[in-house]
């Protein structure tokens, strides 16, 4: 991957539907040459696949929780993890080390149904315990910067 590369893909986290003509512009080659470009970084994996970014307050869950899960000593974390599809809520879930098991990020409408969720995470997935907070805002430091150095 050269510098060129790297340009595209700062450019296309950016605006991920960019044309091939527009990104050619901004990197001073022809559009073919950019396309054949990107479909070589797609075949090689590092471009994973292209996701519209949804405002989540529009469909009524502008409340957002990390969430801190320790699993049950008998629970198998393979098949928690293929529940988390069953709860809506869940948006994303991170496998950590150290003192929890997993983090999730979950999204709700109020305190009230993201109780049912607790609720539900216990019951039914095997939660033996979580610790919650409360995500204020997001601080946005973007991907590109991976693309530096």
């Amino acid at each position: 991957m050269d510098r060129i590369d790297r340009e595209i893909l700062a450019l296309l986290l950016q605006d991920g539907r960019a044309t091939y003509q527009e990104l050619g512009r901004q990197v001073r080659l022809s559009a073919n040459t950019v396309a054949d470009r990107v479909r070589r970084l797609q075949a090689a994996g590092i471009i994973k696949g292209y996701r519209a970014d949804l405002n989540l307050e529009a469909f009524g869950r502008g409340m957002q929780m990390i969430s801190d899960i320790r699993l049950g000593e008998r629970v198998d974390r393979h098949a928690f993890e293929r529940q988390l599809a069953d709860v809506p809520q869940v948006i994303s879930a991170m496998r950590l080390t150290g003192d929890y098991d997993f983090q999730l990020r979950v999204v709700c409408a109020d305190a009230r149904e993201f109780e049912s969720v607790i609720d539900r995470l216990k019951a039914e997935l095997g939660v033996r315990e979580l610790r919650s907070r409360l995500v204020l805002h997001e601080v946005s430091l973007g991907l590109e910067r991976v693309l530096e150095g």
